[in-house]
Parts: structure tokens; sequence; C-alpha cells
């Protein structure tokens, strides 16, 4: 996981209240044995009318214009300003691997659903939670202006618009830490593999018959 300290990046508004993870990334999606080729379809049955299966080319496709991800002044968005409950609904992990494969590095919510909280954890996705006056205040200044940019600030746990607005925010100090330390669950077990060696072979030599 690669260390975040601080992001600079467009904001897009999606604002709506329970965004379950089937509307995140399909069910007809999750063929797929592995955890690439799915950023294509975030949003899928929102962003297009058509039916969509792994594998169809965009090209193919017939988009909904009012969507507001189909707007080209948010191609490059990567911060993902939604409402309450982010997330929720199956425990699937295609949802965080589809969001951040699509471009999304900051998602900015007033509550996440709790798994899927812990999922984009994992791969590096940062999940901030704001009260609701400033999640309002964000969904405005982000659609009323599409250039516009945000900081976000995980050292001095803030985010900062080009106006001088700023809005701090909390976060578990573990979770901070392992963000910006780019530790994941796998690399902070592998950093106490030494132990875990010493264990086995102590476990070995008093339980031969194992």
């Amino acid at each position: 996981m690669t260390p975040f300290e601080k992001h600079v990046g467009q904001p897009v508004s999606l604002n709506r209240d329970n965004i379950d993870t089937d509307a995140i990334i399909p069910k007809q999606f999750m063929k797929s044995i592995t955890r690439t080729g799915l950023g294509p379809y975030v949003f899928d049955a929102w962003r297009y009318k058509d039916e969509g299966y792994f594998g169809k080319p965009v090209a193919e496709r017939d988009p909904e214009p009012g969507f507001i991800l189909n707007n080209p002044a948010y191609t490059n968005a990567t911060v993902l300003i939604t409402g309450k409950n982010f997330g929720c609904g199956s425990s699937r992990e295609h949802a965080p691997w589809a969001l951040h494969e699509s471009g999304f590095r900051v998602l900015i919510a007033e509550s996440f659903a709790d798994i899927f909280f812990s999922n984009c954890c994992k791969i590096g996705l940062l999940p901030i939670v704001l009260n609701e006056s400033d999640i309002k205040q964000l969904h405005t200044l982000t659609e009323s202006t599409p250039a516009l940019s945000v900081e976000i600030d995980l050292i001095n746990r803030c985010v900062k618009l080009a106006g001088g607005e700023f809005f701090l925010f909390d976060i578990d100090e573990v979770v901070r830490h392992d963000f910006l330390n780019g530790i994941d669950e796998v690399s902070a077990t592998l950093m106490h593999a030494e132990e875990i060696r010493q264990f086995e072979a102590r476990h070995i030599a008093t339980h031969r018959w194992i």
C-alpha cells in the first residue's frame, strides 16, 4: 500500500444516502476471479441505460447523460463526496476495488457501513467522515464549481479548499498510522515475521505430534 499523507484532487458530488454495494458495483460484475478490470463498471446501473456485463466494451454502451460521472467536467475526479451510510448492503470487497481502480483516492461521507469502511482501509482508499453541516457545504461548493480543487491532509486531519475553507475530521489513530506509513494487514503481520518464526519453532518443539 502506498503511504498517504496528502492528496490534492477534484471532488465530485453524488448527493444520495444509503448507496449500497450493489449500486457501486452490480452483482453481474463479480464473476471475475481477480480484483482488476472493475473500474469501468462503477455505478453501472446508474451510468448506463443498457445492462452491462463484465468485458462489455464501453463503446457499445448507452450512457445516461444526466448521471454526474458521465459529465466530462468530472472525468478526472479523485474525491467522491456522498451522503449517509455509504457502502451498505453486502460485504463484497469488489465495491472499494472498483472505486479505487476507477480513480478515486478519497471518499467523504456523513457515515459509512462498517465492513465497507474496513475494506477501503485495506487497499488504501481513504474514507473520511464529516458532520452533516460540512457535508452539505461540500456538496454545494462541488456542484457549483466543477473546477474545484480540494486537499486532503491526513497529517493534520483536515479537508482544505482553495478558497481557504477547511473541515476538520476525526479518524482512528491506528487507521491513520497505517495510511501514513503505507501499511496494510499483511505488511503489519510481516513486521513481526521473526517473532512468528520463533513462536512456530517453540510450538513445534513442544508439540511434535502436531
